[in-house]
């Protein structure tokens, strides 16, 4: 009887084991033949490169003025990413994806954004927060963006509200007004400038009545938040006593202005002598690290 009672256990567990095989065997086999989950956006975006814009423009406007191959730093794979992305449109060379926003990549850059549609100062070479994100489709996400903002009016002249907020932050630090003797977007206007005033970020600033020491620190405020600035004196060309100031970084930037930051950060004085830079040294920095730390 008690043999019996075995054989008939034995058998139960051994069809409960099959059954449960069978069960195990099914789930295996439908989720291998299940269909897997696309990745979302968010993940997909997740896996991309990440350009920084900021480090790239910084690049954009400094690569072309030295005087050999180093790179800007903090900006070798942004620069990289849209290297790569320039050249797979047929627009750059594969020599020159190297992380070196030089001339031949400035030029690149324009050549992809007339093939958007733009003109003027949207074709500049400098990267803009949309042509960036156009060329970035599939290959990069952007990070950082920088944007001049729409145009304002200050002291009968135009700006950007980018300039007109780091002009706003320098009295604030200076406990003074400062008034424009010239603006942005102003093409010809003064052929003394060398058309550095006709793309945006560059105001030239009236010093009258203010001591050589209070010229020296309005420039030196104006450097604090984000400008490349210079005393100007009649003794370097054919204008008043002025101060001349280039907010780094504004896209919007004439190719003489983009010039004269490259000049500043390479330490000269932004002129066509191309001497030493004559104004106050403090740690250079952009209007977004200012921001950052204040």
């Amino acid at each position: 009887m008690k043999t019996k009672m075995k054989t008939q256990g034995a058998i139960t567990a051994l069809a409960t084991f099959a059954v449960l095989g069978c069960l195990t065997l099914s789930a295996t086999q439908a989720s291998a033949v299940a269909p897997r989950a696309l990745p979302s956006p968010a993940e997909t975006a997740a896996a991309l490169p990440v350009v920084n814009m900021e480090a790239t423009v910084l690049a954009a406007q400094i690569d072309p003025r030295r005087a050999d191959d180093t790179l800007t730093p903090g900006a070798k794979d942004s620069v990289l990413a849209v290297e790569r992305a320039l050249q797979a449109r047929n627009l750059l060379d594969a020599r020159w994806v190297d992380g070196y926003f030089g001339t031949t990549t400035i030029t690149a850059y324009a050549a992809y954004q007339r093939s958007l549609g733009y003109t003027g100062l949207a074709a500049n070479g400098l990267p803009g927060a949309s042509s960036l994100a156009t060329l970035g489709q599939g290959r990069f996400t952007v990070s950082r963006v920088i944007k001049p903002g729409p145009k304002v009016q200050r002291d009968g002249y135009v700006v950007d509200t980018r300039t007109q907020a780091m002009l706003t932050e320098t009295e604030r630090l200076l406990g003074r007004r400062l008034v424009l003797s010239q603006g942005s977007y102003n093409p010809g206007g003064d052929p003394t400038s060398a058309g550095t005033h006709d793309g945006g970020g560059v105001v030239d600033i009236k010093v009258d009545g203010m001591s050589a020491d209070t010229r020296t620190a309005v420039a030196r405020a104006l450097r604090q938040v984000g400008f490349a600035a210079w005393v100007r004196s009649p003794a370097q060309g054919d204008w008043p006593w002025h101060i001349h100031a280039v907010a780094i970084n504004d896209t919007d930037q004439a190719t003489q202005a983009q010039n004269q930051v490259g000049d500043y950060y390479l330490g000269f004085n932004g002129l066509a002598n191309h001497r030493p830079d004559d104004g106050p040294r403090i740690p250079i920095r952009t209007w977004e690290d200012y921001q950052r730390t204040h």
